[in-house]
């Protein structure tokens, strides 16, 4: 049946052509139909536009209803060919004898047949082009036809300049954006999403159109990752990945929910929505570039943050999955993509690149990623170049301290990079205050210069945050029994405030954040019995605690600041706690 459907239209377009006095349309009304042979022209009331959209939503339901694995699915796939032979012809028809709207209608129905296809012969030209190989006749016969991003340039700036309708227009721009991403035009892409400003109103527009939008966004991240925009590519694809229901945002799939969130009405609705099989994203490719772009980006942010208590994590998924490989108890090769992830991850963050890049590049990684790309080499390339880089900043982050100075030669061979590479990134490090240290030219080495605290001083630090909080607490609680707090509730009968001149506050402002190595031994002593008047208030099942917190703290200072062994050796605590502490 569907091939005679096929066929019947094939053979109405033909009497269209041949008889040009014929004139079909929605607009003519039954009674001024002319159907008699006569030298009037015949007046037919129809529109074969709406035919020609009907067929091709039966395609659409055929392929959704289709199982995708079988040998059934390939024979109806292959009727897409004929099915975009009929849109031509009828593009043809209508450029003649249709009105504007009629002919953006068509346009957009020729675009979605288009723009989810690679042009592999475009591909190939280009490769040509660029190797100035010859081409016999034959190839160029077979090769003739307009290329897709012409085509597809020429039918959406018509859609732009003359559709009225913004769901046509919004459509187009999604399409023409997944094109350009989709052939590795980043730029392109690019711009044009930022220039329709799709992204500020698309939660309005209607579920289909919000799945293309999402799958045009993670076209746009994937484009990015292939062009080495790491941070590009991680910000198109956190929306989506951070939801965990990608699947079903790019209409791919329904996710199992209870059936009271989805009655058989509503399962139906959605199911009509769903992509057909050969138009999805490869959704375990599309995680694995999340991932692989999260952990260039979060690695060596958790080596230059180590000890920074507000650190802010760059992506929830990455940190969820370096927590599920920390909580297994047997640690053994890894075998899924995560688990490759999560290794390689480990590695960068001890700063070996080999291990890491082993575990990103081998086989079952190209088997299940990488060579699904239509440049595999290409990328591979470019990660490699990106995972020794990141390697070579978390490895600067993590051991700086260490050295006073290194050699540029020794780390461009122990990282496989340029010199002029390594110098680069050293100098950027260094302009954006991420490496206190200095170049010398001559020697060619990195000079430390040992400002930053060291990992004693920062845990100090740490400390003395969470005493301060701690004693703010305090007062507060210690204010609302005293019933003064905010001089709210307790007023006397003149309408003011009372006020309590014997009573101190906890002096948590006034704890000093040690500025290393200018803090004055005099200030320290001071500020501390100041804590130690305010930590009077707390109740007594703290005491312990905060008495060893304090003392640690206050060792751990003096040991930083007073390096003499001396001067070491005649501190003592209970002359500055006091025999209370």
């Amino acid at each position: 049946m569907w091939g005679k459907c096929l066929d019947c239209i094939n053979e109405l377009l033909d009497i269209l052509f041949e008889n040009s006095n014929i004139f079909i349309g929605e607009n003519i009304a039954e009674d001024s139909e002319s159907l008699a042979v006569s030298d009037q022209p015949f007046r037919v009331r129809g529109c074969i536009l709406t035919l020609m959209e009907r067929m091709d939503e039966e395609f659409t339901k055929i392929m959704q209803n289709t199982d995708p694995h079988s040998q059934e699915y390939v024979d109806n796939l292959k009727d897409e060919s004929r099915v975009c032979q009929i849109i031509d012809r009828l593009v043809k028809y209508m450029d003649q004898k249709g009105s504007t709207e009629e002919i953006c209608r068509v346009y957009l129905r020729r675009i979605m047949h288009t723009y989810y296809k690679f042009d592999y012969k475009a591909h190939n030209r280009a490769l040509a082009g660029q190797k100035g190989e010859s081409k016999s006749e034959q190839d160029q016969a077979e090769n003739e036809g307009e290329d897709s991003s012409i085509l597809m340039d020429r039918l959406c700036k018509f859609i732009y300049a003359k559709d009225r309708t913004d769901r046509i227009r919004t459509c187009a721009i999604l399409c023409h954006i997944y094109h350009h991403a989709l052939h590795n035009r980043w730029y392109q892409a690019r711009d044009l999403m930022l220039m329709s400003h799709l992204q500020d109103n698309i939660q309005h527009a209607d579920p289909p159109v919000q799945i293309l939008y999402n799958r045009t966004m993670v076209q746009l991240g994937i484009c990015a990752f292939r062009q080495g925009m790491i941070k590009d590519a991680h910000n198109a694809l956190l929306d989506i990945q951070s939801s965990g229901r990608a699947k079903e945002l790019l209409g791919q799939g329904l996710l199992m929910r209870n059936m009271q969130e989805r009655n058989p009405e509503q399962e139906k609705i959605e199911k009509r929505r769903q992509v057909p099989f050969h138009m999805h994203i490869n959704l375990e490719l599309l995680e694995c570039v999340y991932l692989v772009s999260a952990m260039l980006l979060e690695i060596p942010y958790m080596a230059a943050h180590e000890f920074d208590a507000r650190r802010r994590m760059i992506s929830k998924q990455f940190h969820h999955q370096l927590r599920v490989g920390e909580r297994q108890p047997l640690l053994g090769p890894p075998e899924s993509m995560r688990e490759h992830v999560v290794a390689a991850s480990k590695a960068m963050k001890m700063g070996d690149w080999k291990i890491c890049h082993s575990y990103i590049i081998n086989e079952k990684m190209n088997g299940k990623v990488w060579d699904l790309f239509p440049e595999a080499q290409r990328v591979r390339e470019m990660l490699v170049r990106k995972i020794q880089e990141e390697s070579l900043r978390t490895y600067l982050f993590t051991y700086s301290s260490v050295y006073d100075s290194i050699s540029m030669e020794i780390l461009a061979d122990m990282f496989h990079l340029e010199l002029h590479t390594v110098h680069s990134i050293i100098s950027k490090m260094i302009i954006n205050e991420e490496l206190m240290a200095s170049l010398d030219q001559p020697t060619q080495t990195v000079v430390m210069h040992r400002t930053e605290p060291t990992s004693l001083q920062n845990m100090a630090l740490q400390l003395a945050e969470k005493l301060g909080g701690l004693v703010e607490n305090n007062e507060r609680v210690f204010d609302l029994k005293q019933g003064i707090y905010g001089g709210y509730f307790s007023r006397d009968q003149k309408g003011g405030y009372q006020q309590k001149q014997s009573y101190q506050r906890g002096l948590c402002a006034h704890i000093p954040s040690p500025s290393f190595p200018s803090a004055g031994f005099v200030t320290t002593q001071t500020s501390f019995m100041k804590v130690r008047n305010g930590m009077c208030e707390l109740d007594s099942r703290f005491t312990n605690v905060i008495r060893f917190c304090v003392q640690n703290w206050l060792l751990h200072y003096l040991v930083g600041r007073h390096q003499d062994s001396r001067v070491r050796k005649d501190l003592h605590l209970e002359q500055l706690l006091g025999p209370e502490l």
